[in-house]
């Protein structure tokens, strides 16, 4: 079992930054995969990123490439996602989410335990 609780959301203008965190608890940290998604009110859940057990391969979602960062602390067990010149289409809740091996891609069926989700809301 892993829980995840996330935080670092928050109301922010468009063009502003905010950094994600997601404190995990339970199974040794270092040994799995770890994403970011989000969903928007009316969407779907979308990916964002991810980050191997190690912190050495990151995927972003297209959307977010060049703007957005994901790192991992393993010895705090902590995943962070650095978001940048945030834009009113990025609102949505954010979910911290943990795989079930060391190398997670892009699909939430690679997941097997996700976070309540903090709200981010970027105003134009």
């Amino acid at each position: 079992q892993v829980q995840l609780v996330e935080s670092g959301g928050g109301l922010v203008q468009a063009g502003a930054s905010l950094r994600l965190s997601c404190a995990a608890s339970g199974r040794t940290f270092g040994s799995y995969a770890m994403g970011w998604f989000r969903q928007a009110p009316g969407k779907e859940r979308e990916f964002v990123a991810s980050i191997s057990w190690g912190g050495g391969t990151t995927n972003y979602a297209n959307s977010v490439k060049g703007r957005f960062a994901i790192s991992r602390d393993n010895a705090k067990s902590t995943v962070y996602l650095q978001m940048n010149t945030l834009k009113p289409e990025d609102t949505a809740i954010y979910n911290c989410a943990a795989g079930v091996r060391r190398y997670s891609g892009g699909s939430p069926d690679e997941y097997a335990y996700w976070g309540q989700g903090t709200q981010v809301t970027v105003s134009s």
